[in-house]
């Protein structure tokens, strides 16, 4: 009798941990959308990639314990961050400082049109703009391992802020280039972005559920490859799988297509460091 009543609290905690696992299990299952910002957007209804993902996909993304890439990028874009190089012997930090205030609401603006260069550019190229003018330091390549994680660590100041890009005035020529791109049929498939991603999203593609294929998300860790990936690494696995012939990463057409696809998704809020198939 006396083990049993000793027992009876813990049975108790252990059906409402249950009960509350299942109720957020409930909650994750409800795919949320919300209206596009734009009247001309193609979608109208805009929801995250994360909802096409497998339970235990979010569940990683939700808790940056577990969140693989969290736990790989993040630290090292942050050591980078405050890491001096070059002639000029400056950081990031030196010019910016704190990144939660001076980052908070960079990575939901880009791309965006930038007067120094009179060009539409990614956030990838601001940073090596930067590296170049500011530290006297070489260019990152844009795919690598150093410029994700720092992308990663920039985009988590803005987590839960809303994708803002700005596609008009001097940015108008690159959203209609990549509007263009995105509709376009290409490769010997003859498909186009907005069959798979305006078309037949929530539809299976082999043993994966098409998604409306948004940006809010990257860098991602992309768990089929076991690591972090860019957009633009993204983008040329997409067009391999249309069988048409990849651009180079930072190209003025991944630079259209991005500042397009962002537009699409504007309002839906920065996810980074996203988990993904």
């Amino acid at each position: 009798m006396l083990r049993s009543r000793w027992m009876r609290p813990g049975l108790i905690a252990i059906a409402l941990l249950l009960a509350g696992a299942s109720q957020h299990a409930a909650i994750a299952q409800e795919r949320r959308a919300i209206p596009p910002k734009d009247k001309d957007n193609p979608l109208t209804e805009l929801i995250s990639g994360y909802y096409f993902t497998p339970l235990r996909m979010r569940a990683l993304q939700d808790d940056d314990f577990d969140n693989p890439g969290y736990n790989s990028a993040v630290p090292q874009g942050e050591k980078l961050w405050n890491q001096k190089e070059g002639g000029a012997q400056k950081s990031c930090a030196s010019c910016h400082g704190s990144p939660a205030e001076s980052m908070r609401e960079v990575g939901a603006s880009y791309p965006k049109y930038q007067e120094g260069v009179s060009a539409v550019i990614t956030l990838e190229q601001r940073v090596n703009i930067c590296r170049g003018r500011e530290m006297r330091a070489a260019a990152w390549p844009l795919e690598s391992e150093a410029m994700v994680s720092m992308l990663a660590f920039i985009k988590l100041q803005s987590r839960g802020v809303p994708v803002n890009v700005t596609v008009t005035g001097p940015a108008q020529a690159t959203f209609e280039r990549g509007k263009a791109l995105y509709n376009g049929r290409m490769g010997q498939l003859g498909m186009s972005c907005a069959h798979c991603h305006n078309d037949h999203y929530g539809d299976n593609l082999r043993d994966e559920t098409l998604s409306q294929g948004h940006s809010n998300g990257f860098p991602v860790y992309q768990v089929r490859a076991q690591k972090m990936i860019s957009l633009h690494e993204r983008f040329r696995a997409c067009f391999r799988e249309m069988r048409a012939l990849p651009f180079e990463p930072g190209s003025p057409e991944l630079v259209d297509l991005e500042l397009y696809l962002a537009w699409r998704g504007n309002g839906l809020p920065i996810e980074t460091p996203a988990v993904r198939r």
